[in-house]
């Protein structure tokens, strides 16, 4: 008992340690927990061993992950981007691995372990990927747009691959065990979509009802649970079930909460996989065939970029998106060590072959950020047409603006956002929203919504959204740096027009009332007087008694502030008029 708890403690430590590394220096958190499990392992250190109740643990990292996939999965996005997700992203996946298959028959490698090779090092890290393109403004760039849609994809080859794996080891009836796993896959997904559809969603309408935070997040374990359960009952993996729940749970109304709430479980389990994953790579094996690891490492980077390029000019990009596309896809996936790890447990591959590919995978995925970088870098040399490129983002912002006036520029589709959204909605007045967080973009484009990706604290993201035909501007996000910047920028352009800010509190009013905001909403105050309301109401004080206190109470505290920011000005008149003087 004490040593299992000496134990936790240390991986806990090394885990603080290293994500903290990790972070302070922009990489992705798994590749700190590979790190630890690299260290910590059976090979190394020896404080980690192999056991089935730490690898069934660590396969449920994989299961929250799926579940995550399966919220945002979304057929109107899917149909959008067919042809790029089906296409593009198809032919990548097919070309790699057969062309691993080729190199692995001249390393006498089986066809059914060199199949599984190439399944394995077609995937790609949408951790890692997303999260660049996201910083770098380039999700929606042509590049960038292909290489979603190649991960998205892939995400999706996963479930078959699952199912396809398992059956390679007994050659002589994958005929019939793949038929039996695809009837079973459609009678699954079937029930799962046409009976449980209907039925998941009158039951988290039955949980929400009883208002219990506690309620609604056993709730979506036990649908998790249950239908990775039912799945691997029925012959299949543990992962299809909940990529079908997280599918079957998006198009109900508690889609975000459930993401919010599923995240930390997700990214914990995550981590110990990580873990597990590392603790399976041997030093040794790895330096007695080091030249392995790094013809593994060059076919990922080199190998699979080039017939990445290959297929990408082929399906009409030119060379520089074509080479960008490429680098943001030329490393190994983290599906990629599920289904390595599959295969190995199934004895497709010998330990000689995986624990050099397995080396190779990590050392790729340590080599994205930089590879990416330098593929930005060297494609502005390749491109005459490079300042189109760094523009797309802004053509996407004024394709969505174009055509509408009079309308409201809302900054950040949160919550606050999105309730903003639906009230001019109501009203029938034009909107379009700018966010910075690309999932939330994606899910409200399904949704039918005007809302865009772009920076709304940057001059030519705002005209891209027609700030110069705009009626108001609403600031949303909590962002006080980036709030200030917004109401610079349209006051710059726009000193007339309209502009409301919600703040967390009243600490910073004055301050957004000098930089020009017209309106600001205190978020701590109008709650105050929202629970104040309810709490009257609920005491059977008399409505009109208590939104006439409310009233008088909200007057009288917004003009105490109005009054402290006109002595402020007071105050600050003669510097303000040398200034202007000066000017």
């Amino acid at each position: 008992m004490h040593e299992g708890l000496l134990l936790v403690l240390t991986l806990l430590t090394a885990a603080v340690l290293t994500v903290a590394l990790a972070k302070a220096f922009r990489l992705p958190s798994l590749l700190a927990y590979l790190a630890i499990g690299v260290a910590v392992g059976p090979h190394a250190l020896g404080w980690l061993h192999e056991s089935e109740s730490t690898e069934r643990l660590a396969e449920f990292g994989v299961v929250f992950l799926m579940f995550s996939i399966g919220l945002e999965f979304s057929l109107p996005r899917l149909v959008a981007m067919r042809w790029q997700v089906f296409g593009l992203g198809g032919a990548q996946v097919v070309v790699t691995i057969l062309a691993t298959m080729a190199i692995a028959h001249f390393g006498d490698i089986p066809w059914q372990g060199s199949l599984a090779l190439g399944a394995a090092f077609a995937m790609s890290s949408t951790a890692i990927v997303g999260r660049l393109l996201a910083e770098k403004l380039d999700l929606h760039s042509a590049s960038g747009r292909r290489t979603m849609s190649v991960l998205l994809f892939q995400d999706l080859a996963v479930v078959p691959l699952l199912i396809l794996i398992p059956a390679l080891a007994d050659a002589s009836r994958l005929a019939g065990t793949l038929g039996i796993a695809l009837v079973q896959s459609v009678a699954i997904l079937l029930l799962v979509t046409f009976v449980g559809r209907r039925l998941i969603r009158w039951w988290f309408d039955l949980v929400v009802r009883r208002k219990s935070a506690e309620l609604f997040m056993l709730n979506v374990l036990w649908i998790t649970t249950a239908l990775a359960f039912l799945t691997e009952w029925a012959g299949l993996s543990l992962t299809l079930g909940a990529f079908l729940g997280g599918m079957l749970i998006s198009e109900t109304m508690y889609r975000h909460q459930v993401e919010a709430d599923i995240r930390p479980f997700r990214d914990v389990l995550l981590g110990l996989f990580f873990i597990t994953i590392g603790a399976q790579l041997d030093a040794a094996v790895v330096w007695q065939r080091f030249e392995w690891v790094f013809l593994v490492l060059l076919g990922l980077v080199a190998g699979k970029g080039l017939l990445m390029i290959i297929v990408t000019r082929l399906a009409g990009a030119d060379t520089p998106v074509a080479f960008r596309t490429a680098a943001q896809l030329a490393q190994a996936g983290e599906f990629g060590f599920v289904l390595l790890t599959l295969a190995a447990g199934h004895r497709l591959l010998a330990p000689e072959v995986v624990q050099p590919a397995l080396a190779g995978m990590l050392l790729s995925m340590l080599a994205a950020p930089f590879v990416i970088e330098r593929a930005r870098h060297w494609s502005t040399r390749l491109s005459r047409d490079e300042w189109l490129q760094q523009a797309v983002a802004l053509q996407e912002v004024a394709s969505h603006a174009l055509g509408i006036e009079h309308h409201a520029i809302i900054c950040g589709y949160g919550r606050t956002g999105q309730n903003v959204a639906r009230f001019l909605a109501k009203e029938k007045v034009p909107f379009i929203a700018l966010d910075m967080d690309p999932h939330r973009v994606q899910q409200a484009l399904s949704a039918g919504e005007n809302v865009v990706f772009g920076n709304a604290d940057r001059r030519e993201v705002l005209l891209a959204a027609g700030l110069d035909r705009a009626r108001i501007v609403v600031v949303t996000h909590p962002d006080v740096p980036s709030a200030l910047k917004v109401l610079g920028l349209v006051r710059a352009r726009r000193p007339e027009l309209p502009v409301v800010v919600r703040a967390a509190d009243d600490a910073h009013l004055e301050e957004f009332k000098r930089a020009g905001a017209s309106e600001v909403v205190p978020e701590v105050l109008e709650g105050s007087l929202m629970l104040a309301a309810q709490t009257l109401t609920r005491l059977d004080v008399p409505l009109d008694r208590v939104m006439e206190g409310i009233g008088e109470a909200r007057e009288r505290r917004y003009e105490t502030l109005r009054e402290r920011y006109r002595q402020t000005g007071a105050d600050a008149a003669p510097g303000a008029k040398t200034a202007e003087g000066s000017s």
